[in-house]
């Protein structure tokens, strides 16, 4: 497929001299803006799901329909889908999804490294293009890492697919270990390593874990739940981008304009605001930097971390 260009000659995002308000200019070029976390799935389904559960507001069908339909800050032109069902045939389920759907640019699978069947599993959805790479929680990065079981995790790198790890704010510091033992292996952290987000400055052990994974050439992190993290323990997420700016400074500043990646985290995100909400503050930061941070923050810097497939869907271009 044609690649759609990226004009460096204007900016689609302007900032606003001491504001932190960003506009969108009337003429402004097509770039790329691939969100690469979003979660599909359909409890109406014969088998159900087992996540999320029944008593949750997000147990309701999200299909890529559901995503188009949402209001944007910047037409999403893509998105890489994380898998967070633990069933197997689930990662084929999603792959089903994509096959016909342009929408879906790659797929992070759900499959657990050690065990005796993850390198069949592996092999069988590899196997297609768009499967790019799996998600493993911090709890099962530590184990592997304490076994010093990194077989599974090398068989990724061989495939040239990336790994998604995601917990809470120690999640960093495992990746920092992680990193240089596998330096082949492409890791991205999820959510900044979802760390509270308060008033208060960051905190420090979660800035050295930042800074130490970020030291590793191979780790990326998606700038994404941020209004989860400011939500937690009850709280109502600020809109404003200035709440947010010392915790996405900290990631930032360590990782760089070339590591940082878009991701929303919807639907879990709408229980804290609304899709509009979420992009509009990544993207407000990001414009900040400058148009080629914009570019590699929206796109190019996933293209590195996970090869995401192009493909063309006009349907994502949604009026501002």
């Amino acid at each position: 497929m044609r690649r759609r260009s990226f004009l460096a000659r204007s900016l689609v995002l302007g900032v606003s001299v001491g504001r932190s308000v960003v506009q969108a200019e009337a003429a402004a070029p097509e770039r790329d803006i691939i969100d690469c976390h979003t979660h599909f799935y359909d409890p109406s389904r014969p088998q159900g799901v087992p996540w999320p559960a029944k008593n949750s507001p997000l147990y309701r069908t999200v299909l890529p329909k559901d995503l188009r339909a949402q209001k944007q800050f910047q037409p999403v032109t893509g998105t890489v889908v994380v898998e967070a069902s633990p069933w197997v045939e689930d990662n084929a389920w999603l792959l089903d999804l994509a096959k016909d759907d342009p929408l879906l640019v790659g797929i992070v699978g759900n499959l657990k490294p050690g065990e005796p069947e993850f390198a069949a599993h592996l092999a069988r959805f590899a196997a297609n293009p768009l499967y790019r790479g799996i998600r493993v929680s911090n709890a099962t990065l530590k184990s592997l890492l304490e076994r010093n079981d990194l077989a599974d995790l090398k068989r990724l790198a061989e495939r040239d697919l990336a790994l998604d790890v995601n917990g809470g704010p120690d999640t960093p510091a495992l990746v920092a270990q992680l990193a240089p033992r596998l330096p082949d292996l492409r890791v991205v952290i999820n959510h900044v390593g979802n760390v509270r987000i308060t008033k208060e400055a960051p905190p420090q052990e979660w800035q050295a874990g930042i800074r130490a994974a970020a030291r590793q050439r191979n780790v990326f992190c998606k700038v994404s739940a941020l209004v989860e993290g400011a939500a937690s323990q009850g709280n109502q997420a600020p809109g404003d981008l200035a709440f947010y700016r010392p915790y996405i400074t900290v990631v930032w500043q360590a990782v760089g304009d070339d590591r940082v990646i878009y991701g929303s985290n919807w639907p879990v995100s709408d229980r804290a605001a609304d899709y509009y909400t979420v992009q509009r503050l990544a993207m407000e930061y990001a414009a900040e930097q400058g148009n080629d941070a914009v570019n590699r923050f929206c796109s190019l810097n996933a293209k590195r971390a996970y090869q995401w497939i192009e493909r063309r869907d006009s349907s994502t271009r949604l009026p501002r």
